[in-house]
């Protein structure tokens, strides 16, 4: 496969751009030579600067629900494009976004836009601190929500640690306020709190880890953490910026049928734009400047081409059968590739929930972060660039979600399914 222009951008990025990217995964770094440079993409397939052709289940890391380039997206963008980028004031899109928003989210009565994930993240942790006049948190090892320098935490040898600096830059005084369990362990969350009396502000968590591959919760586990933190004043956050939207339109705690305090959204919301959201009860919204006394504030959020591209994308994902195709579809591609590797004696971890889809190189059970990194990263290495050269499209990295969208074929599901056959039989 032809990848000469690619390599000659990526020799001229690495002179202006750190790493050569905007944001880590994308460097290959994970997986060895360098990354293909995209010149533009449509429906399932992203195309490179070589004119190479593949079929896409990176989705921009999951909010292409309705594939690249959907014709109602861009042509809603242009249309608002037209009359203005931002304005620093507000506009009935904005309004619009967060009624439907609150109307599909069982948890959020309002809700702020902002710009990012990692803003959404940040901003909901710090309304939870003022609320409950609390300074400590809990989060999940192995979840991520975001860059913000106290959630670069990971966990230590116990079933909870004072958290750890996972990057440079972080002062141990600011990552020491950040506890750290085990997903999938209701009881660390209980032991944690009750050695910490009073002063957690709250527990926030991916509901379906997508940051370590796709590890569901286990029956029952969100449920524990719902009564452990109501019964102890703690805010629980479920980080829904993956799968709000994505495993259903009520997003993880309307497929679970639990109903966090509050929510973070993000990438299906602004419809591949620059999007966050946060939001929850009203009695903690109310604590939000200008209403309450915790500040926050972006000059972009609410921007009108993010809210156009996502209430466009939200009302098309509202339509009957939308849930029902996407499901139809990542279950036939999952089970091709679970029957290829069965056929071929390889040892693999499957894993799926709705149109996100996962499998690990490893014989173990993965329930939590610690089996995801028991994953066989060479063999994934080898998987990730057969799949490449034979045009199918994967995260750069064994602990990175897949996704399918609604204009995946079922000739591109059956073609993924024997490009994965051919690649794994040689592994």
């Amino acid at each position: 496969m032809e990848c000469s222009k690619s390599l000659s951008e990526w020799n001229n990025s690495q002179k202006y751009i750190p790493g050569g990217v905007n944001s880590p995964v994308r460097n290959f770094s994970k997986v060895g030579e360098h990354p293909r440079f995209i010149d533009h993409a449509n429906g399932s397939r992203i195309f490179d600067v070589d004119g190479n052709e593949y079929i896409d289940y990176v989705a921009s890391w999951g909010p292409l629900v309705l594939g690249h380039s959907h014709p109602k997206v861009i042509q809603a963008i242009t249309d608002v494009a037209s009359r203005g980028t931002s304005f620093g004031a507000p506009t009935p899109l904005e309004t619009e976004l967060a009624e439907i928003i609150v109307n599909a989210v069982p948890s959020i009565d309002q809700v702020r836009l902002v710009n990012s994930g990692t803003e959404a993240s940040m901003s909901a942790i710090r309304l939870a601190r003022g609320y409950t006049g609390r300074d400590k948190i809990i989060k999940i090892d192995g979840c991520y929500h975001g860059h913000v320098d106290y959630l670069l935490a990971k966990a230590g040898s116990g079933v909870a640690t004072f958290g750890l600096s996972d990057s440079g830059g972080v002062p141990e005084d600011i990552a020491r306020n950040t506890l750290t369990v085990p997903f999938n362990n209701a009881e660390a969350v209980k032991s944690t709190i009750e050695a910490n009396a009073d002063e957690i502000a709250c527990l926030i968590l991916e509901p379906i880890m997508g940051n370590m591959g796709i590890i569901p919760p286990n029956d029952g586990y969100l449920s524990e953490l719902r009564d452990i933190t109501e019964q102890s004043g703690v805010v629980l956050i479920f980080d829904e910026v993956i799968t709000g939207f994505r495993v259903a339109y009520g997003g993880a705690q309307s497929y679970y049928n639990v109903t966090p305090d509050m929510t973070c959204l993000g990438k299906i919301i602004g419809g591949g734009l620059p999007v966050g959201a946060y939001g929850g009860k009203k009695e903690i919204m109310s604590c939000v400047a200008p209403v309450g006394d915790v500040y926050q504030a972006g000059t972009l959020s609410g921007n009108p081409l993010a809210v156009t591209a996502g209430i466009t994308t939200l009302n098309i994902l509202s339509e009957p059968g939308v849930y029902e195709q996407l499901e139809t579809n990542t279950a036939k591609l999952a089970a091709g590739l679970a029957e290829a590797t069965k056929k071929n004696g390889i040892d693999v971890w499957h894993s799926r929930v709705g149109s996100m889809l996962m499998l690990y190189f490893t014989s173990e059970t993965v329930m939590d972060a610690d089996g995801a990194r028991t994953a066989d990263t060479d063999r994934f290495r080898e998987y990730f660039w057969g799949l490449l050269e034979k045009g199918i499209y994967i995260a750069p990295s064994q602990f990175e979600a897949g996704f399918v969208s609604l204009v995946h074929s079922e000739e591109d599901i059956q073609n993924t399914i024997e490009a994965a056959t051919e690649v794994i039989s040689h592994l």
